[in-house]
């Protein structure tokens, strides 16, 4: 039993550490996705449309407060740079917000399937947020999330071949 317990410890340092990328389930609704375990990006094909899918488990207190807000997505973005119109980013605007266990919004048609090409030719990061704009014209960005580009052509290409 003495000796057990060292191999096991060994054995559990050992054990690589599994990369994150996306992932694919091809149940009755295809489905790719990314989870941070705060917050989920995901390509859907849902009643034969694509379907995005952002959705954040503790939201910021002004999104958990809003109706809707805008939803803004840059692909490979500077760690430390703020989210803005002039950095290559995507807007969808004024989407209504869903309230159950955490915040989410629902982008279908068009602007998902130009999401999709988005994740999809991201090299290292996609980060979205959700957005407002000030009075003063500036962008006021909330639950900034940056997740791995890492398998998203895949996954996403095989959602897509299904209801893109």
């Amino acid at each position: 039993m003495s000796k057990a317990l060292p191999i096991a410890l060994a054995l559990l340092l050992a054990t690589p550490t599994l990369a994150e990328e996306w992932h694919y389930e091809n149940a009755s609704v295809p489905i790719a996705y990314f989870d941070t375990g705060a917050a989920q990006l995901q390509f859907a094909c849902r009643g034969g449309d694509l379907a995005l899918g952002f959705w954040v488990r503790k939201p910021n207190a002004a999104v958990a407060q809003a109706g809707s807000m805008s939803v803004a997505i840059t692909p490979d973005a500077a760690a430390d740079s703020p989210v803005s119109a002039t950095s290559g980013t995507s807007f969808a605007q004024e989407i209504p917000l869903i309230h159950s266990d955490g915040s989410s919004v629902i982008v279908r048609g068009p602007v998902a399937r130009q999401w999709a090409r988005i994740a999809q030719q991201a090299g290292e990061t996609i980060r979205v947020a959700y957005v407002r704009q000030k009075a003063s014209g500036a962008l006021e960005a909330f639950d900034v999330t940056v997740f791995g580009a890492k398998g998203s052509k895949s996954a996403i290409g095989k959602v897509l071949e299904r209801c893109g």
